[in-house]
């Protein structure tokens, strides 16, 4: 057992609120039931336009079982993810009618993308929102993968609105788990990893960094991504046909690890850049956000059980990039940032990428990047403070575990 635990505490409110909603379904009476037939019938209705493409349905279904099943949502948790998958089945079909309506869309031109794929809690975060503020490229928004439609324009006069409805939900997750906002990186105007993306196709991580849903991770990683990447690019050609647009596209998800042959098959010209930290670190950090994340929906949030889970499900994911790696010929096309480095100098591994890259670095884009890492330092919202013992695991785990990965870490030096 660990010899220290991660402390959650939520607001006296919201704690209330699902004492009373305990209680509530122990007299029979269940509010805010998940329906996946029933979010879809709205998204119809809201929409006009019914998806011919059975996978987001299958995915939703898929989810909706394993929540109900095994996730022990609390009161606002069912509130909360019912709204989740509300808006994504609603933006879904609105986008799919977008294309419908104006099939030109699909035509709209995706050249030489950049990923950051690398280990979670690796620095990727901080290197997404750094190479953002090149105006070469084009990132998708934490409040555009949440209110997409319609497209935005250059001179849209609704993305206010949308933008602060976002921030608004924002502020309301950090007043309800306080220690989230010293643990990761997250603002509305911020670029948004690919899992808020590929959740609009109900075919997503995002769902398992909310949620006890093992059932539905083995759907997920089972499932056909090279077709789930093709709407991630689908996704890209309707936000870029509003108007807003730059020479490289900008992602980015630590997911990609387990999936990377498959990223090459939709995005054959990618730049692919790989950020490695020593699983020992990469494990607890991750299992402490997801665990802070998931209290949010549960009162039954188990950190050494999510612990035990994120420690299987990198191993694998690593095992699988390892793999696809070992058979991609483009090895130009793919940089390695080592997360030491990173921290010791983030300009230097920067310019680094630019040059592997042959892209220039330019005065006013180099200036609005050291402006922000001296505007958002590490530890501004606090130390996160994590360990092995959080989640009652060993080094000696990690070593076995991960000794692949490990291996390929003694190569890069």
């Amino acid at each position: 057992m660990p010899d220290e635990a991660i402390r959650i505490r939520h607001p006296v409110a919201l704690r209330m609120a699902n004492a009373a909603g305990t209680l509530l379904e122990r007299g029979g009476v269940v509010p805010f039931s998940l329906d996946a037939a029933r979010i879809v019938d709205r998204s119809e209705r809201v929409s006009g336009f019914a998806l011919s493409d059975p996978t987001p349905q299958d995915g939703l279904a898929m989810l909706v079982r394993s929540l109900e099943s095994e996730a022990a949502l609390s009161l606002f948790g069912k509130f909360a993810m019912r709204r989740v998958l509300q808006r994504a089945a609603d933006a879904r079909h609105r986008i799919e009618r977008a294309f419908a309506e104006h099939p030109e869309i699909a035509g709209e031109p995706i050249r030489k993308p950049v990923f950051i794929v690398g280990a979670p809690r690796s620095g990727t975060t901080i290197l997404h929102a750094l190479l953002h503020l090149d105006r070469e490229h084009r990132a998708p928004l934490c409040w555009e993968c949440l209110l997409p439609y319609p497209a935005p324009g250059p001179a849209d006069s609704v993305v206010a609105e949308r933008l602060e409805t976002v921030r608004g939900e924002f502020e309301r997750i950090f007043r309800l788990v306080p220690d989230f906002r010293r643990k990761h990186y997250m603002a509305a105007d911020a670029p948004q990893e690919c899992i808020a993306i590929t959740a609009l196709n109900f075919t997503s991580f995002q769902f398992l960094a909310q949620a006890y849903v093992p059932s539905y991770h083995e759907w997920f990683v089972d499932a056909d991504q090279e077709r789930n990447l093709r709407w991630h690019r689908r996704f890209l050609q309707f936000l870029q046909s509003g108007g807003v647009r730059g020479p490289r596209w900008l992602l980015k998800s630590p997911v990609h690890l387990m999936r990377l042959r498959e990223l090459f098959a939709v995005y054959p010209d990618a730049r692919v850049i790989v950020t490695h930290r020593h699983p020992g670190r990469i494990v607890p950090s991750t299992a402490s956000i997801i665990s802070s994340m998931r209290s949010l929906y549960s009162d039954h949030e188990d950190a050494v059980r999510t612990g035990r889970e994120q420690l299987r499900i990198w191993a694998d994911y690593f095992n699988r990039f390892l793999r696809d790696r070992s058979r991609h010929d483009g090895k130009t096309q793919i940089v390695d940032v080592l997360f030491d480095d990173f921290v010791r100098d983030q300009m230097a591994v920067v310019e680094s990428i630019y040059g592997r890259f042959g892209w220039q670095l330019r005065a006013e884009d180099r200036a609005r990047m050291e402006s922000f890492l001296l505007e958002e330092p590490r530890g501004k919202h606090g130390v996160h403070e994590y360990s092995l013992a959080q989640i009652g695991a060993t080094p000696a785990e990690i070593e076995r575990e991960y000794a692949n990965y490990l291996d390929f870490l003694e190569t890069l030096g």
